[in-house]
């Protein structure tokens, strides 16, 4: 994982992510804690592949308010402050459960394409369909969960009907008018 964190770091890229319990760390020094915050301080690695992130990483401990656990964060991130290095693991999650919605409710298993671009475009537009589901899933008054909506619809792509009234009573059959009459055929 430290070979990894390392090229994250000298990317550019800021990270949060959770420590393991076995981690080898000497403390460098102490960080002042405010809200909820039980320790915040600058450490260096020293278990096995600690060489490989050779500078000070931040330690952030802060308690879970609905378990009571702590919870022990480490960031290459020293701006921010350490409430909000806690918030953003958390808002991290939401976007896990989000993309895991994403995967269940559109089936979305492997990518179609072969480019980046591909990629890109089939990604753009999962993310339009959720966002469609999302809203009809809102504006309905029937009490569709995301799965099943996504079922339904999939099941009724191809029929005609006024989408909000099928939205709010999905069992109801369609009034069909009487279809069009045979033309005769003149043979004379």
């Amino acid at each position: 994982m430290c070979p990894w964190l390392a090229r994250l770091h000298s990317e550019g890229v800021f990270f949060v992510t959770r420590t393991k319990s076995n981690i080898l760390f000497d403390i460098e020094y102490y960080l002042p804690c405010s809200d909820g915050v039980i320790l915040d301080c600058m450490i260096r690695l020293i278990g096995p592949g600690g060489e490989k992130y050779p500078t000070l990483l931040r330690r952030v401990v802060v308690q879970d308010p609905e378990t009571g656990r702590n919870i022990a964060f480490i960031t290459n991130n020293t701006d921010l402050p350490a409430a909000t290095i806690g918030a953003v693991y958390k808002d991290r999650w939401q976007i896990e459960l989000f993309f895991k919605a994403l995967k269940q409710n559109l089936k979305i298993k492997t990518f179609l394409g072969t480019t980046p671009n591909a990629d890109k475009t089939q990604i753009w537009t999962a993310l339009i369909a959720i966002l469609l589901l999302k809203f009809m899933q809102l504006k309905a008054s029937f009490g569709w969960s995301l799965s099943n909506l996504a079922a339904m619809v999939r099941m009724n792509l191809l029929t005609y009907r006024d989408l909000f009234a099928w939205l709010n009573d999905p069992f109801q059959t369609p009034i069909t008018g009487p279809g069009p009459l045979q033309l005769e055929l003149d043979l004379s």
